[in-house]
């Protein structure tokens, strides 16, 4: 306990240092935009800061860049195209003195969206400043500043010569805005552990479930025709409108996803899935009749909708395609003319019993902070999910910003994080390793 007295009070009196390390990584451009090929930015010298970090505090530390390829046999959740280059892997270790002991993986992303439109932000987004208790700038919330909480907790275990007996791993990899490939990377490079934390900001809520993720592009055909001229039917080669045609799907879009509301999820912390049709695009010419459009749909699902082979729901993507041909199937031209579907990133869901020894240890660290918590879940994706599906039971906890009840600030303009969750953040991430280690 008195040790326990000693971690707190040192991060405590460090506040202003855990502030300056998560500023020092807003200003790093590490914006992921979601493109295949894009270039690197800030990620290695941000990566490579953190090594020096935490190399000084003792630990084994390992920089790699996945090669190309590496990642091939998970096409569906690593888009083509998608480089490592110059956006390497961090894993530092903490090796302890007992191999008996449990190990510990602590792990965050370090990639962030985009800051656009840079001028609705009230102070530059990746100038970070300190107003009214909240540190602002792009990252901030998520999850820069649950990155910086657990390097300075871990350096503050390191200097109070109070690690766990147990290894401890940190882990910050890139990637995981767009498709969760660097921690896919990092899990399959073998980084591993009893079990895993990640502080996304959870308000101080431990996340052990989320829903999947995948995104299909249904193309829908039309016949393109002049559009201020008069046309015959279309079975007689009349021009069809493939606009009007992509309302059909759209509205099965929508239908099916009244009942999966209808349905329930059946689940006690997640909601149903859900199918959000997110863009629409077609047309070549304004005097023109389309001759196709395509719509993105965003669909999450739960658990209990991936298959028991892996879990990558590919009976959930029948479901969908063939809801959606039977109802184009009463739609003359689209019965002959069907919609083509292409399945883009899938990203499995997963879920870590609510009675697992590392939920209570985080509610527990929570409540001696002063944070008390339940047990809650991301209605969306993140990257616990692919640790716990490598063989690490891991789960999401952390600062403010994410929570299913309160204000959302990741990805917002002005997004913030308030310093005292940042301090909290990085105390109970202490707690947990060092009781964690003990057990």
């Amino acid at each position: 306990m008195r040790d326990e007295r000693r971690v707190l009070r040192a991060i405590e009196e460090r506040a202003d240092d855990l502030v300056a390390l998560a500023a020092e990584l807003i200003r790093f451009d590490t914006t992921t935009r979601g493109e295949p090929g894009e270039p690197a930015r800030d990620e290695e010298p941000l990566q490579r800061r953190l090594a020096a970090i935490l190399e000084a505090a003792g630990a084994e530390v390992e920089l790699w860049e996945p090669a190309p390829g590496e990642l091939d046999r998970w096409p569906r959740q690593v888009p083509p195209g998608l480089t490592f280059a110059g956006r390497p892997q961090l894993l530092a270790r903490f090796r302890g003195g007992d191999r008996e002991a449990p190990s510990l993986l602590l792990n965050g992303h370090v990639d962030v969206v985009s800051a656009e439109p840079r001028s609705r932000w009230a102070s530059a987004p990746f100038e970070p400043e300190v107003r009214d208790g909240r540190l602002y700038g792009r990252g901030a919330c998520d999850m820069k500043g649950g990155v910086a909480a657990m390097v300075l907790a871990v350096e503050v275990l390191a200097t109070e010569d109070a690690l766990p007996a147990g290894e401890l791993l940190v882990n910050t990899v890139t990637d995981e805005e767009w498709n969760g490939a660097g921690s896919l990377a990092a899990a399959a490079h073998g980084v591993s552990a009893d079990a895993g934390v990640i502080p996304e900001a959870t308000d101080f809520e431990p996340w052990i479930a989320c829903r999947g993720v995948v995104n299909p592009t249904v193309t829908v055909r039309g016949r393109p025709g002049h559009a201020e001229m008069p046309q015959p039917d279309w079975r007689e080669g009349g021009a069809v409108n493939a606009i009007e045609k992509a309302v059909i799907v759209l509205e099965a879009v929508r239908e099916l996803r009244e009942s999966w509301a209808r349905e329930g999820s059946g689940h006690p912390l997640l909601v149903p899935g859900e199918l959000i049709p997110t863009v629409i695009e077609g047309g070549e010419w304004w005097v023109n009749y389309p001759a196709s459009c395509t719509v993105v749909v965003d669909v999450t699902y739960l658990p209990r909708q991936g298959d028991a082979d892996g879990g990558w729901a590919a009976g959930l993507e029948r479901e969908i395609e063939d809801w959606i041909g039977a109802a184009a199937r009463r739609d003359p031209w689209l019965a002959e003319n069907p919609p083509a579907f292409e399945w883009g990133t899938n990203l499995a869901p997963a879920e870590v019993p609510a009675d697992h020894p590392v939920v209570a240890a985080a509610l527990a660290a929570g409540a001696t902070v002063d944070r008390p918590g339940r047990v809650a879940a991301l209605q969306g994706w993140h990257d616990a999910a692919t640790f716990t599906r490598f063989g690490t039971p891991t789960i999401s906890y952390g600062p403010s910003g994410l929570s299913n009840d309160g204000e959302t600030m990741a990805h917002a303009i002005d997004e913030y994080v308030p310093v005292g969750d940042l301090v909290a953040t990085a105390q109970a991430l202490a707690l947990i390793a060092m009781r964690w280690g003990a057990r």
